[in-house]
């Protein structure tokens, strides 16, 4: 990875830390993008000593915000004409229905429209750095998950499963629908499920379900486990030129058929072009 740009979203912990971390130590030049400026500078030092590189940058953007991605989106492009690989990665779990700034449900804009705004502003950088990648982290969730196009927001009948499950399931979509627009371009794109990772995630979910991850947590996979797929998928010459596929410990698995449908893979990018207000901006020419 030596000479390659590489960003990591949600890298100042878990699966994003590790992935970080390892792909410096593979040479890469590692921008992480966090929320949190003391967790993000405390994990960048952590990680340049702990890879011994010193290319490792940080950049704030909060994904409940879309001004907040597009502000992260422009710095990133201030500092590099070039990106060859992108991991979508930051991701939340809610137990309770909250909304972004812009008064979208949070758990799909976080999960969902933050990476999808991203990964459009980005384009350009990534065309110019062919071959490039997009490595979005999804979930096996999102088998249980149903896009509904009436009530993207969750205003009816909100749980926290439900919603996180969708997300995800949006995260494949995304993934499909923009390996298909992007196809013979030199860019590729893939999305994983990393496994039951033990972090924090869902630790503030509260009721069944909080309890349940607690009492499960022990039978988790650490994270540096749960980031092997992603490492693979963002350095392994062994996936050159694969798109389009959802990965599962480092292998090409089924997604689920909902993830495969054509028109609801366009359905969402067109809907999100919406929710994100990138239509007619050009927003990197993905079509």
């Amino acid at each position: 990875m030596i000479g390659k740009t590489v960003v990591v979203t949600g890298a100042n912990s878990g699966i994003g830390r590790v992935t970080a971390l390892e792909l410096a130590r593979k040479g890469a030049t590692v921008v992480m993008i966090c929320r949190s400026r003391s967790k993000g500078e405390a994990a960048r030092d952590a990680i340049i000593a702990e890879s011994g590189n010193q290319q490792v940058e940080l950049i704030l953007a909060d994904f409940a915000s879309l001004s907040s991605v597009r502000r992260g989106a422009e710095e990133f492009l201030t500092r590099h004409d070039r990106l060859h690989v992108l991991v979508n990665n930051a991701g939340l779990y809610l137990g309770e229905r909250l909304l972004s700034q812009e008064g979208h449900e949070m758990t799909f804009a976080v999960n969902h429209l933050a990476p999808f705004l991203l990964t459009n502003l980005l384009l350009g950088a990534l065309r110019a750095a062919a071959p490039a990648r997009v490595v979005t982290v999804s979930s096996g969730a999102h088998m249980a998950g149903h896009i509904r196009f009436d009530d993207l927001d969750s205003k009816r009948g909100y749980r926290g499963f439900r919603a996180y499950s969708d997300s995800k399931l949006a995260n494949v979509l995304f993934s499909n629908e923009l390996a298909r627009r992007l196809a013979g371009g030199g860019v590729s794109s893939n999305s994983l499920h990393p496994g039951a990772v033990a972090t924090n995630f869902a630790s503030g979910s509260g009721g069944l379900l909080g309890i349940g991850f607690g009492l499960m947590r022990p039978f988790f996979i650490s994270p540096e486990q749960g980031a092997q797929t992603s490492i693979y998928l963002a350095s392994s010459p062994g996936v050159a030129g694969v798109s389009g596929q959802y990965f599962a410990k480092s292998r090409p698995t089924r997604s689920s058929a909902e993830s495969t449908n054509v028109a609801v893979q366009r359905r969402l990018w067109e809907v999100s072009e919406q929710m994100t207000g990138l239509v007619g901006q050009g927003s990197g020419g993905a079509a």
